[in-house]
C-alpha cells in the first residue's frame, strides 16, 4: 500500500515538475534560448518535484542531510534518471524501426526508465531514513505526561 501511494505522489509531483519545466522554459526562451533555457527550467522543475516529494510522497521519511545538500542530492540523482530516459529513448530510435517510426513509444519507455530509476533513488538514497520525530499524538502525549 505505501508502495502504490508513494508512486501515485512520485507521479503527481513528476506532472507538476512537466508544467513547471514547460512553463519556465517558455518564459526564459526568449532571453536565454532554449538550451539555457531548457537547463534553467529543468533545475526549477526538480527543486518544484523535491519539495512536494519531500512533503507528500516521501513525507515521513528524512534523508538526514541539511536541506540544501538534499536539495542537491536529489537534484544530482535526478538528472541520471533523465539520462537514462535520454539514453533508452536514444537506443530505442536509433536501433529498432518501430521506435523511430512511432517516437513516442521510445518517448513512453525513457519516461518510464527514468521514472523507475528517480523513483527508486529518492526512496533508498535521498528519503532513506524513517522521521523520527514524534507525531502529532506522541507529542500531545508527552506534553499531558509532563503536566502529570
Amino acid at each position: 500500500m505505501i508502495a502504490t501511494r508513494q508512486t501515485l505522489f512520485f507521479g503527481i509531483a513528476g506532472t507538476v515538475g512537466f508544467l513547471v519545466d514547460t512553463a519556465v522554459l517558455y518564459l526564459l526562451k526568449g532571453w536565454l534560448g532554449l538550451y539555457w533555457g531548457r537547463a534553467f527550467s529543468f533545475l526549477a522543475a526538480a527543486a518544484t518535484t523535491w519539495i512536494l516529494n519531500r512533503t507528500f510522497t516521501f513525507g515521513g521519511r528524512v534523508s538526514g542531510h541539511p536541506p540544501l545538500k538534499e536539495l542537491a542530492l536529489y537534484i544530482g540523482l535526478m538528472t541520471i534518471g533523465g539520462s537514462v530516459n535520454y539514453l533508452v529513448y536514444a537506443l530505442l530510435v536509433t536501433h529498432l524501426p518501430l521506435f523511430a517510426r512511432f517516437p513516442a513509444l521510445a518517448v513512453a519507455a525513457g519516461s518510464l526508465s527514468g521514472m523507475t530509476l528517480n523513483l527508486l533513488s529518492s526512496r533508498f538514497l535521498v528519503f532513506r531514513h524513517p522521521d523520527m520525530a514524534p507525531s502529532g499524538q506522541e507529542l500531545s502525549d508527552i506534553c499531558v505526561n509532563n503536566k502529570q
